[in-house]
């Protein structure tokens, strides 16, 4: 007889802490998660994952995790990113911006066109092609949930749902795993190096483990807080007007755009004012948020759901990920300038595009912790997946649903 064992929303933050942890001990000591720069809450969420799977297996337990919380932290997250943007900086990379933008586009056609092969292949209602393209994938879980009934609805294929999230799901362990190793691939080949930049956005360097003086203090830490909470504050406000217009966004565009203001004006307002924007102070912060997150993402997967799903979403997933990986480093790298920001972007391309926003920072963490700052890349690619791709995917899935 199957047992539930729910884990309430402050344990399940505690869980998703130990899982990092776990990750950042599994890092240092084994050489291959670190050397391709997989990380820390990825290897201890998969770690986790893996052990809820066997109590499930093993002793017909199902651990459930109320993950509230997670989704807060998501969107402390993304105001830490805003905080750090710089407008100058969003100027300098329009053109990047408008380039990967439109590769994005065009990828998003290529992911479902992928889907169409593997519905043909397998014999699979045409409207499928999207739950094993980009409704599951760029699209991630919300938007594979959004459209499973509607695809039953219309095929009457009873599984769509169920392949839509198995989808998201595989995809999203897919895209924490080969960012990291195609960013290291790419910077070893071409001998890339990082600038020297004004300071930490995310993922402080490994080498700051050590106490560095005047580095953090709680007025430092608290001062932070303050701004992020305002930012949040102004965020729900618009994001209430931008609904009541008739345009639903997620939460965290909302507050992202805000904290980009707030944090341009701001300081030419109040010159005098200590502002907390690429400080070591903000960072800590930015990477507790992103690295609790997605601890607690992949920690509650629940993997046994996947076990009946073979065949044809594994057939297709081993083909969008090489799809994906070939299009970065022969296309994607290449078109975004060949440089060492290239090389980051790269790892959280294939992070988004696979999997959702948070991997795809995550994996840009993990490589500039180990290869240094690439601060453009952290502004560019949310204002992209976060924001302009859920568009453009929308309109692109109604048009591949319609075939």
């Amino acid at each position: 007889m199957l047992h539930t064992i729910e884990i309430p929303d402050f344990p399940a933050v505690a869980a998703g802490i130990i899982v990092f942890f776990l990750g950042a001990f599994l890092t240092r000591r084994v050489a291959v998660l670190k050397n391709y720069n997989i990380p820390e809450p990825v290897a201890g969420g998969l770690a986790a994952a893996l052990i809820t799977w066997a109590a499930y297996s093993l002793f017909d337990v199902e651990i459930a995790f109320d993950l509230s919380t997670r989704d807060e932290l998501l969107v402390v997250f993304f105001v830490t990113i805003g905080l750090n943007a710089r407008i100058s900086d969003l100027v300098a990379g329009g053109r990047m911006l408008g380039i990967l933008l439109a590769v994005t586009i065009a990828f998003i056609i290529l992911q479902n066109c992928v889907g169409l092969l593997g519905t043909l292949a397998f014999d699979l209602p045409r409207p499928v092609s999207v739950l094993l393209g980009s409704a599951s994938l760029i699209g991630g879980h919300g938007t594979a949930i959004a459209w499973g009934p509607t695809i039953e609805a219309a095929t009457g294929f009873e599984a769509s749902a169920e392949i839509g999230i198995a989808s998201a799901t595989l995809g999203l362990v897919c895209a924490a795993l080969i960012g990291g190793p195609i960013a290291k691939y790419l910077i070893d080949r071409h001998q890339l190096e990082a600038k020297a930049d004004g300071g930490p956005v995310v993922g402080l360097p490994y080498e700051s483990d050590g106490l560095e003086a005047g580095a953090v203090n709680h007025i430092s830490i608290m001062r932070s807080i303050l701004a992020i909470y305002i930012a949040i504050i102004i965020g729900y406000v618009v994001d209430e007007a931008i609904a009541s217009a008739g345009l639903k966004l997620p939460l965290f565009v909302s507050c992202l755009l805000v904290a980009i203001a707030i944090s341009n004006t701001v300081p030419m307002l109040f010159p005098n004012l200590p502002w907390p924007a690429r400080t070591r102070a903000l960072a800590v912060i930015s990477d507790y948020s992103l690295s609790v997150f997605l601890a607690m993402s992949l920690m509650s997967m629940q993997l046994w759901t996947l076990a009946g799903l073979g065949g044809p979403l594994i057939g297709v997933l081993i083909l969008q990920v090489l799809g994906t990986s070939l299009f970065i480093v022969f296309l994607f790298f290449r078109l975004m300038d060949s440089n060492y920001t290239a090389a980051v972007l790269s790892s959280g391309f294939a992070g988004f595009t696979l999997g959702a926003t948070p991997t795809a920072i995550a994996n840009m963490s993990s490589v500039t912790k180990r290869y240094g700052p690439a601060p453009l890349a952290f502004i560019i690619l949310p204002m992209v997946s976060a924001f302009f791709v859920d568009l453009a995917n929308a309109l692109i899935i109604r048009y591949f649903v319609a075939l």
